[in-house]
């Protein structure tokens, strides 16, 4: 009898395994909520003399830019092992954010002020400026490079933004919008980073890097 038991736990055990192996969006540890406000973020360096570190980078990467200038908040991991990063700032507004980043490198596309989100397509990486839903004093940057954003963003949440057709150049996917919007009706999509652990694909530990000029990989 009890051999019985013994057996049916490790059954269990095995099944539970295999139920979490399963998730198209794996998570590096149990999912939790995350909040970001101003008393979460490091002391930043002030807004003068941020904006002249990052106008005078000499770097031709965006994704470098950032990491090098903000703190690291979180990680957001997805299908085929890609991941987007999350830094903050309460340094700046949107408009300014959007401002000093676009003076560093030019853009290829610029969306419109949507949501109190903003996003900037860059060559291989796409940039979402948000205020966070935790402090309006906050604002979220998300990098994402463009095969996180194939294989895992919502159509309809980027189509708020750009045409399919600006998409489709971008990405270097024809007709993705369609193919990804059949992908989407099995749940697997992101729309855009929440702090939430539904409706995100899995998130790595929340880490500080960055953080001041000359910082970074």
């Amino acid at each position: 009898m009890i051999k019985k038991w013994i057996v049916l736990i490790c059954l269990l055990f095995i099944t539970l395994i295999a139920t979490a192996c399963s998730s198209p969006f794996q998570d590096r540890g149990m999912p939790e909520e995350v909040t970001i406000t101003a008393g979460d973020l490091p002391q930043e360096p002030g807004k003068d003399e941020l904006t002249s570190t990052i106008k005078g980078n000499t770097s031709n990467d965006i994704d470098s830019i950032i990491e090098s200038n903000f703190p690291l908040m979180d990680v957001v991991t997805g299908e085929g092992n890609q991941s987007a990063e999350i830094y903050a700032t309460n340094v700046f507004s949107l408009s300014e954010l959007e401002a000093v980043l676009t003076s560093a490198i030019t853009p290829e596309e610029i969306s419109e002020v949507k949501d109190s989100q903003q996003i900037l397509i860059y060559p291989n990486h796409f940039v979402t400026l948000k205020v966070s839903d935790d402090d309006q004093d906050v604002m979220l940057i998300e990098v994402a490079e463009d095969e996180f954003v194939q294989k895992n963003y919502s159509p309809s949440f980027l189509q708020t933004y750009f045409a399919f057709r600006i998409l489709d150049s971008v990405l270097g996917v024809n007709n993705w919008g369609n193919r990804r919007a059949s992908e989407c009706r099995t749940g697997n999509c992101y729309g855009g980073y929440t702090g939430q652990g539904y409706g995100t694909p899995g998130r790595g530990n929340s880490s500080y890097r960055g953080g001041g000029p000359g910082s970074g990989k």
